[in-house]
């Protein structure tokens, strides 16, 4: 009997780089499937992950399998290798470097996964064309990405430059989810009102849009607006905020509203964010935080 899942992440596997403003440098294993793995794992789901990496780097899946997600390699070349660099005390203002990319996924890639949701996990725009993304769609999966797989354009000197993405509303009309930040939902709506930018996007066709920001979250969901704030007292674990927030959500609203499920993202994520690295708490760590700061 094939093994039925909640929620499949796909895209790639990754070493960052961490360059802090102030304090030492790091590299640990990472990747946007990385965070949402992890998450989803720790908040009870049955989860996969469908990577693409080198063979020879198959150990920076163990954290994964130990909390229980299965993982599908796809064979890469190489690794990819991010380098993030906080040129400020501000942790929104940081350069992005995709020093080493696995390459793009295609359809044939992903094995036929009995899953309800598929999530679109992605750093760059070197990670997903429309082929991939109308072939899953075509499987009957609930389809989810975050607008930074596209809007992060890899250039000739391999830094990150962000700008408009041309083919947005045809991707946002083929989401059943959508995540963004701030900066990303302005280079594509042209503002940086998260409510105004959530509705220019709901009307390419996506009913269900999360923007982050250093304050919060705010949901867009069948055609109502929630905004919940976070509660970290500290941001020592900024890297992977987005992804963490999504996922987060993605695993509540399974079953839960979506003013809840926006409630246990933003808790949850406060949590990761005071420590680095992707979420490492509990479910009764983030019942506490609900109690005490989001109820």
């Amino acid at each position: 009997m094939s093994k039925k899942y909640d929620i499949t992440f796909v895209g790639h596997m990754c070493y960052d780089e961490i360059i802090p403003f102030e304090g030492e440098t790091h590299i640990a294993p990472g990747s946007a499937v990385l965070c949402g793995a992890m998450v989803a794992a720790r908040v009870g789901k049955k989860v996969a992950a469908v990577v693409k990496m080198a063979e020879k780097d198959e150990e920076i899946l163990q954290s994964m399998k130990d909390v229980g997600v299965d993982t599908y390699l796809i064979p890469s070349d190489e690794t990819t290798f991010s380098q993030v660099l906080h040129e400020s005390a501000n942790m929104d203002e940081r350069t992005l470097t995709l020093v080493k990319s696995a390459g793009l996924i295609s359809i044939s890639d992903v094995p036929e996964l009995e899953t309800k949701c598929a999530h679109l996990a992605g750093i760059s725009d070197t990670e997903f064309d429309m082929d991939l993304m109308k072939g899953l769609k075509s499987r009957g999966y609930s389809l989810s990405t975050d607008m930074q797989s596209f809007i992060r354009h890899v250039t000739p000197s391999r830094v990150i430059e962000y700008s408009d993405v041309t083919d947005k509303q045809e991707i946002a009309g083929m989401m059943d989810k959508l995540k963004l930040d701030v900066v990303e939902a302005s280079i594509l709506t042209g503002t940086d009102d998260l409510e105004k930018a959530a509705l220019i996007i709901e009307s390419w066709g996506c009913s269900e849009i999360l923007i982050t920001q250093s304050e919060g979250v705010l949901g867009r969901v069948n055609g109502k607006t929630y905004y919940e704030k976070f509660s970290n007292s500290n941001v020592s674990g900024r890297t992977g905020r987005g992804d963490t927030t999504f996922s987060a959500y993605l695993s509540w609203s399974l079953n839960h509203d979506p003013a809840t499920s926006l409630k246990f993202a933003a808790a949850l994520v406060s949590l990761k964010m005071e420590e680095p690295g992707p979420f490492n708490r509990t479910l009764e760590d983030v019942k506490t935080r609900l109690r005490e700061k989001h109820s």
